[in-house]
């Protein structure tokens, strides 16, 4: 199992507001900030005349024929879910400012898409020549910079793979986006330790944590921006820890677990874990102890986890006496508890019926499974979390292949490539999953995913459990990264579901 984990729910939602500020404030930052006030009051409102303005609002801005109102305005567009209008207006924002910043950022995204290095090399020349960054407004953490660092780090994390040093390494010292240092040097350290190479994976993961520190000390401020830097340190130094630790640097990862885990509010089973094996090589196996017991009694432990508890309880009480018993009574007080929590968050709305094409050509109707407990996992090639929730899925899947009155659906949504279909089966047989994929294509006239957006999903992966009625029982976002509770979980709100037959 891959060290290399960190949290990306958020991503998007942060990566929006940089680029709007990042627009904004090239232009004319008073101005942009009074406007987003006035559009993020309206769009808060449910007073349908308020709507009304906020449309009102947003027409007259794309019509002004200004760059930085019509880019607002794109934004906005794309908030409520207007992509075909938030497409028009930027299509027609690029027309206007052909050296824009929407202009910059659209062509960064296309060379950003190409496979071959050498060919992504050459268009980061040309794109360097056709928009060169002194030419637009130096911001405060580097943000207007982001769409160079996206390609420089797209281009060493490329060479890191093939183990060329010298490239991956040049690329990188380019980077000049100082928010965003923390998730591409970590990405270059992932190429590294992909590719074999601990040594250099260490060094660009130590300079992530680096990178990180000042915002996460309270040194840059808390825009939005620097909350990037911020949520992404405790990360950082969890994923360095480990690789301390595989180099038997104990001591020193021990100061970084620590760090990662007093940054972060929420207890994390990943960072207690880390915590307990890097105890236990220095011998302290009471703290270790303890801290995998809490580890177990959350109910999210993973093998790997139950496998360090159980080796310490025998350090501890110098037998596994007893083991057994104790392990059952924390197993009964954790499904205990899931079962509180599911019974407290179980809903009762009709879900949205929908026909789709599966990756077979079969056409799947959600009325046509009238009946049986249906999940559905809204997902995308392109999205990390929802791949990383797919073995755990599978496991699901596997639990139930033998009861017919259980059902997986697995939603491809939000596509980004012309290709999506293709890459869906790629991704799917090249991994070797027994899913349904079922394909919510953006509709040609209005560029909406109907079906993720009749769902009103906002971020993924989103499931649902739909109960034999066609009604929403349960809803679940994102993934924690353990496998088997991840089962657990599924299992027991089909169970709940069944008992209410």
């Amino acid at each position: 199992m891959s060290i290399l984990k960190k949290p990306t729910i958020w991503l998007t939602i942060i990566l929006l507001g940089t680029m709007l500020f990042e627009k904004a404030n090239a232009q004319n930052i008073n101005n942009a900030d009074s406007t987003k006030k006035q559009l993020d009051k309206l769009m808060a409102s449910k007073n349908p005349t308020d709507r009304q303005l906020l449309v009102g609002r947003l027409k007259a801005l794309a019509a002004s024929g200004i760059e930085n109102n019509m880019s607002i305005a794109g934004s906005y567009y794309f908030m409520i879910k207007n992509a075909k209008a938030s497409d028009s207006v930027f299509t027609a924002e690029i027309q206007k400012f052909p050296k824009g910043l929407e202009a910059r950022i659209r062509t960064q995204q296309a060379i950003s898409r190409i496979k071959s290095l050498p060919e992504m090399e050459k268009a980061y020349y040309s794109f360097v020549k056709s928009f060169p960054p002194e030419n637009y407004p130096k911001l405060p953490f580097g943000e207007d910079r982001l769409p160079y660092d996206r390609l420089r780090s797209g281009l060493a994390i490329g060479y890191a793979k093939e183990k060329n040093v010298a490239k991956a390494s040049y690329y990188a010292s380019l980077l000049d986006a100082d928010f965003w240092k923390v998730r591409s040097y970590g990405d270059i350290a992932e190429a590294f330790y992909a590719s074999g190479d601990l040594a250099n994976a260490t060094l660009y993961q130590q300079k992530a944590v680096e990178s990180a520190k000042p915002y996460a000390e309270g040194e840059m401020g808390n825009s939005i921006t620097a909350g990037f830097a911020i949520r992404g340190y405790p990360g950082a130094c969890d994923i360095y820890a480990k690789m301390l630790y595989e180099q038997k640097k104990y001591s020193e990862a021990l100061k970084y677990i620590e760090t990662a885990i007093l940054s972060t509010v929420a207890s994390r089973t990943d960072f207690n874990y880390t915590y307990g094996r890097i105890l236990t090589a220095l011998n302290r196996y009471q703290q270790a102890f303890d801290r995998m017991e809490a580890v177990v009694k959350s109910g999210e432990a993973n093998n790997e986890m139950s496998e360090l508890f159980k080796f310490l309880y025998i350090k501890i009480k110098g037998s596994d006496t007893g083991l057994d018993t104790y392990e059952a009574d924390i197993r009964k007080g954790v499904a205990d508890n899931m079962r509180k929590r599911l019974t407290k968050s179980i809903l009762n709305e009709p879900a949205a019926n929908f026909t789709l094409t599966d990756l077979q050509g079969n056409r799947i109707s959600l009325s046509d499974l009238k009946g049986k407990v249906v999940i559905l996992d809204f997902w995308a090639t392109w999205c990390v979390p929802c791949k990383a929730s797919f073995p755990a899925m599978q496991m699901a899947v596997n639990k139930y292949k033998n009861d017919p009155d259980v059902k997986f659906l697995f939603i491809h949504t939000w596509e980004r490539s012309a290709t999506a279909i293709a890459d869906a089966r790629t991704y799917i047989d090249s991994m070797k999953y027994n899913f349904q994929v079922l394909m919510d294509m953006k509709d040609p006239e209005t560029k909406a995913n109907k079906v993720v957006d009749s769902y009103k999903v906002s971020s993924i992966p989103t499931k649902f459990v739909i109960d034999g009625n066609g009604n929403i029982r349960f809803r679940l976002t994102g993934f924690d990264g353990s496998n088997e509770a991840a089962v657990d979980e599924i299992s027991m709100m089909v169970d709940i579901v069944n008992a209410k037959k």
